[in-house]
């Protein structure tokens, strides 16, 4: 997705001592289609490598409607699409086309440079369908900032499942509970799709320096306070937490890893730890020389683009 520099999330005080930061996504809609971010946030920027969460939808299409995220740049990031219902064609400077449907994970390296879009299918399109799913990215390592740009798909059957009295949890990136994911990552973290029935507990990994959840489905219990669906909740780094699905049981995202050394900043869909490298990205995509220069329109979708705006062109990286 493409960022929107005007979408904060709240961050309002918790009770719960055990939690560090309490973040309530604002709800957006974009005509239609409903979209929560939860990070970055005022208080909090990342978690772990985390440095961008959008929640999407849940949403009901009718005939030939559908998402089209026209061509867009990234750099300095990996972007991951993770799907509850619907499906995605995704396509890249790479020349990936690739579906993604719910279960599965499309992971995508910008380093120094790429551009994708996001649609919904013309066979999709054709019926009624619905579309639920979480977007992140991740900002690289500085030493990885600027690495070749590269993509992995993996089946949902292709990931590590933990299962409990009450839990299952899928593994999407990293390592946790001794297991580890297929996808190849630059830095430590971890990232899990959560399933819990009513009253199962789920103990979040403990191995991490930076941990957070997020609920998207029922709700759960932390430290005696409640949290519905469309909350991230971090926690202090080395406490031993362990959350309890509400009475409606509850699907969650547990998300976190290794906190980088360096500042961030973030412009529309560029994350660098240099202002002058995301000027410089820019400049390049204002340019748009697809023959010569850094960037290239996705084969098969290069009929449009989504131009800098002169508002956005005034506006200045976020840290």
């Amino acid at each position: 997705m493409s960022w929107n520099p005007t979408h904060n999330p709240d961050c309002p005080l918790s009770g719960s001592a055990a939690i560090e930061t309490l973040i309530i996504p604002r709800a957006r809609d974009l005509g239609g289609f409903e979209v929560r971010r939860a990070l970055p946030s005022p208080k909090r920027q990342m978690v772990g490598p985390f440095i961008f969460f959008d929640q999407m939808g849940p949403a009901e299409f009718i005939t030939d409607g559908g998402i089209d995220v026209r061509p867009h740049p990234h750099i300095g990031l990996g972007t991951v699409t993770y799907l509850y219902q619907g499906e995605f064609e995704h396509r890249d400077s790479l020349g990936t086309h690739q579906m993604i449907y719910p279960g599965e994970v499309n992971w995508m390296v910008a380093g120094r440079g790429v551009t994708h879009s996001e649609r919904t299918s013309e066979e999709t399109r054709a019926t009624r369908h619905k579309l639920f799913g979480i977007q992140t990215w991740i900002a690289l390592p500085e030493d990885r900032e600027d690495m070749a740009p590269d993509f992995e798909h993996h089946k949902e059957t292709a990931l590590p499942v933990i299962t409990d009295t009450g839990t299952t949890a899928r593994l999407i990136l990293g390592s946790a509970y001794g297991q580890t994911s297929p996808v190849t990552m630059q830095s430590e973290t971890f990232y899990l799709d959560v399933v819990l029935a009513a009253g199962a507990a789920f103990p979040l990994p403990d191995n991490h320096e930076d941990r957070g959840i997020y609920v998207t489905e029922g709700s759960i219990e932390v430290a005696g306070d409640t949290f519905e669906a469309g909350r991230m909740m971090v926690f202090r780094p080395g406490d031993r937490i362990s959350v309890k699905a509400g009475p409606q049981g509850a699907r969650l995202m547990a998300l976190g890893g290794a906190t980088l050394n360096e500042k961030r900043y973030i412009w529309w869909n560029f994350v660098s730890s240099s202002k002058d490298r995301i000027e410089q990205a820019k400049e390049d995509w204002k340019a748009a020389d697809w023959q010569n220069g850094p960037f290239k329109l996705p084969p098969g979708d290069d009929a449009e683009f989504i131009p800098i705006t002169p508002e956005l062109d005034r506006s200045r990286p976020k840290d």
